[in-house]
């Protein structure tokens, strides 16, 4: 496994400041501190990523070869979504994204680096193509604005993650890259990636309420997805969702029902 090379700014912690990201986004500045590089969440993407797929029991991904048809709608919104021009490490990220053949979850997550996982279950929950593209907003959100390792910060701590920089535990490594497969979200960072999904929404074609279209959806729901575990009124997510679309103007974009229709029969 190969070592992180975490980037710290020593300065930056003595007086308190942010260490994370130049040239911040207009939209909202992050004051978080985060002591991973760049290259530091490509490379947990990338391990991250080789343990979800050496478990295929677990993690049941369909083949693209077996189902081009699906991967190809899957990733027509996915870049739909990265070519809106608002999304942060677009072209440095490498942003693949894979199908998991589970019926009965109804969720998507993201690692750093930009590795998405959906399962089919969401995708057949789900009624139109705005709506899955707010959820794939929202986990783009999630990696773009670097949540993981944001939480991994806090979770480890500077002296930790110092150990990792200078000790060269692998112990460490190994531990830091399981954990982020159990990692929750702070109830801010999910109102962030609902935010940009809408942010990066609203220059496409579709329209930029999608994820509130997915919170109303699963509110009449039996079944709780994990993006309600750590901010669990969707309510209130929907009325964020509404109130950030008429910030940025109000466009009513498509919804393309049909279409995403021809993406759910082309599932097993």
């Amino acid at each position: 496994m190969n070592r992180l090379f975490i980037s710290v700014v020593i300065i930056s912690l003595i007086g308190g400041l942010s260490c994370k990201k130049k040239n911040e986004d207009p939209e909202k500045k992050d004051k978080s501190i985060n002591l991973f590089s760049i290259e530091d969440d490509k490379e947990l993407g990338i391990q991250v990523s080789q343990q979800i797929e050496s478990d295929p029991v677990t993690y049941p991904i369909l083949d693209s070869a077996q189902y081009p048809d699906a991967y190809e709608h899957l990733n027509r919104i996915k870049n739909t979504i990265l070519n809106s021009g608002k999304v942060k490490y677009a072209e440095e990220f490498k942003w693949q994204t894979k199908i998991i053949h589970n019926d009965s979850t109804l969720n998507a997550f993201a690692t750093p680096g930009g590795y998405i996982y959906v399962y089919t279950g969401i995708i057949k929950f789900l009624d139109s193509e705005d709506q899955f593209a707010g959820v794939m907003g929202h986990e783009i959100a999630h990696a773009a604005r670097r949540h993981s390792t944001d939480q991994l910060t806090k979770q480890y701590g500077i002296a930790t993650l110092l150990q990792i920089l200078v000790g060269k535990d692998e112990n460490l490594i190994a531990e830091v890259t399981s954990s982020l497969l159990s990692l929750s979200f702070s109830r801010s960072d999910e109102s962030e990636a609902d935010e940009y999904s809408v942010i990066y929404l609203y220059p496409t074609e579709y329209d930029a309420r999608g994820a509130a279209r997915f919170f109303e959806k699963i509110s009449g729901s039996s079944s709780t997805p994990t993006f309600l575990s750590t901010h669990p009124d969707p309510d209130n997510r929907v009325e964020e969702i509404n109130n950030k679309w008429m910030e940025l103007g109000g466009k009513v974009g498509g919804t393309f029902e049909s279409r995403y229709q021809d993406f759910q029969n082309s599932l097993p």
